[in-house]
């Protein structure tokens, strides 16, 4: 059975106007899967709709046998759902570790000073520094903050909108090479990322939306070479490119 399923699943911003069309995913435990797409596709609010920020209108989505299709974004965490955004997903004005104790404050007193040191000894660079104020780290540095407070928590699977956005090819490296380490852990994870080589490198399955519509479900190794992501990114070869 699959950990997350997504049904018929429609969303956007007005009633009238779904981005996200119809859409139907399975995500089994375990397993690494890119969102891939053109610009305006859908893939952010398709994930931000499932993660509760964006409002869903028709279909379903479970988690395991949870229906979430309606649950606010500050529950989900609790139900084993963690979302990183791709902007404004640490507090900026706190230190590393005061933004892992807030996240802690979900767990019961007793497991949050174990959890916290668990995720600092998987981060040595956050470890290395709690006391220094989130604003002052680099982008990559911020996006390991972002995914370590996501996974304090323990959740079933970890969403990430865009993680490498914005940043330089070295932060890039740094922040794959994380993701690669929460995979290991056995972690669930499903990414949103423009970066489309170093998306296929880390996941085993890619889904492509096009139009708000998913144009195709299957494993990487089918969209390694180019030529079959050039076509679904409305045969651009610019897309084939990119790859």
């Amino acid at each position: 059975m699959s950990l997350l399923r997504v049904r018929d699943f429609s969303a956007g911003y007005e009633t009238d106007l779904p981005i996200v069309k119809h859409v139907d995913m399975d995500i089994s435990q375990g397993e690494a899967v890119c969102i891939l797409g053109p610009n305006g596709a859908g893939k952010s609010t398709l994930i931000k709709a499932i993660a509760g920020q964006v409002r869903c209108l028709g279909g379903s989505v479970y988690l395991a046998d949870d229906d979430i299709t309606h649950a606010p974004s500050h529950a989900l965490a609790r139900r084993g759902l963690g979302f990183v955004p791709q902007t404004e997903n640490i507090f900026t004005q706190m230190t590393i570790r005061e933004n892992m104790q807030i996240a802690a404050e979900l767990l019961p007193k007793a497991r949050r000073a174990g959890q916290m040191q668990r995720l600092f000894d998987m981060f040595p660079d956050l470890k290395a520094r709690p006391n220094t104020l989130a604003g002052a780290l680099s982008g990559g540095q911020r996006q390991m903050l972002a995914a370590a407070r996501a996974l304090l928590t323990e959740p079933e699977v970890l969403i990430l909108d865009e993680p490498s956005a914005g940043l330089s090819p070295k932060l890039v490296g740094q922040v794959f090479e994380t993701l690669r380490q929460i995979r290991a852990a056995g972690v669930t994870l499903v990414l949103v990322e423009q970066n489309v080589r170093a998306a296929l490198d880390l996941t085993e399955r890619a889904l492509v939306l096009v139009d708000g519509r998913l144009a195709h479900d299957g494993p990487t190794g089918a969209l390694r070479d180019g030529k079959l992501l050039g076509e679904l990114f409305l045969g651009s070869r610019h897309a084939e490119e990119e790859v």
